[in-house]
């Protein structure tokens, strides 16, 4: 039963839209503002380092914290993997905003830090890399959510971690579609520091 409850818990967890409700906060309606998008990105945009940190850090502990609890319940992987899905799937499926969120890569960051933080490092790396060579988040984002299913399957090699990397590294990069679509037009906007 608490395997149960723990899934709804993280779901309605990463349901709560953090870049959304700091956002308000400021007077801004982050959905009418720049890319429309929820994230930390179009949030730091919008409204400085701070809000955008914030909204970083708020979106990463809604997977932390659920995947954390699951461990600390010693659950079995495949409760631990579907409970990090779930707060991942709140975030980009969100309740609250008639299932319409964010990007999921905060959320992701925060699910593979509890669940797989070897991986996390590798994918970090990265990047910080494509960001510091090409100034595009979008195509760090998506280089980092693409290595992060062959990193979980070398390290944690357990079937349920694999299948949860996929999955959620398959939604970030679907999610990415229109900005794949502006950097092959060579539209898409570029990091400023």
């Amino acid at each position: 039963m608490k395997e149960y409850a723990l899934l709804v818990c993280a779901y309605l967890l990463g349901s709560v839209p953090t870049g959304l409700l700091l956002a308000q906060a400021f007077g801004v309606n982050i959905r009418e503002t720049g890319s429309g998008n929820i994230g930390a990105t179009n949030v730091y945009r919008t409204l400085g380092r701070k809000v955008g940190i914030f909204t970083l850090l708020g979106d990463c502990l809604k997977g932390l914290i659920p995947v954390l609890a699951a461990k600390a319940l010693h659950l079995p992987d495949i409760w631990i993997a579907s409970v990090g899905l779930a707060a991942f799937l709140g975030h980009v499926y969100t309740v609250f905003l008639g299932f319409k969120g964010g990007k999921g890569v905060a959320t992701a960051l925060g699910v593979f830090l509890a669940a797989s933080p070897l991986s996390v490092l590798v994918a970090l790396f990265v990047f910080v890399a494509v960001v510091y060579k090409s100034r595009y988040v979008s195509l760090a984002s998506i280089t980092a959510a693409a290595v992060i299913p062959p990193l979980v399957a070398a390290i944690e090699r357990t079937p349920a971690m694999i299948a949860m990397s996929v999955i959620i590294a398959a939604l970030v990069i679907y999610k990415h579609k229109e900005n794949i679509s502006r950097l092959r037009a060579g539209t898409e906007n570029k990091f400023k520091a």
